[in-house]
């Protein structure tokens, strides 16, 4: 068997928030800060950046913190998302998981926070 997965996490400033936008919306100009994620499905355009920037017109779910894997992960590693998702889909912490090239980020609600860190803390993984 192999062990278990050890990953290193940074917690980033701020409060991010999940906009939902038209997928006919051109990607907007307000986007800023130093974590930014977009999305284009056929069914709609999704924004992730800190809350501050977020227009009040917009339709976004709030208060969730981003921790970082600290990277650059390779991408022949199998199982990273999986061996944080687990635990705390066990705790019954709900997630909202981004990938980029050379990481991966888990938002958190920021009253879950806490007991997420404890939780992957537990697990042997690092919380910077």
């Amino acid at each position: 068997m192999k062990n278990k997965m050890k990953l290193k996490l940074k917690i980033l400033n701020g409060n991010y928030g999940v906009c939902k936008l038209s997928k006919e919306d051109e990607i907007p100009g307000w986007i800023k800060g130093n974590f930014v994620s977009i999305a284009r499905t056929e069914d709609e355009l999704s924004i992730v950046c800190e809350e501050e920037y977020i227009p009040e017109n917009v339709k976004f779910e709030n208060d969730w913190k981003c921790l970082k894997v600290v990277g650059p992960l390779d991408f022949a590693l199998t199982g990273i998302l999986s061996s944080l998702a687990q635990p705390l889909a066990l705790a019954d912490i709900s997630i909202f998981a981004i990938s980029t090239f050379d990481t991966d980020y888990l938002l958190i609600k920021k009253d879950m926070l806490k007991k997420a860190i404890e939780v992957l803390s537990n697990e042997g993984h690092k919380i910077l």
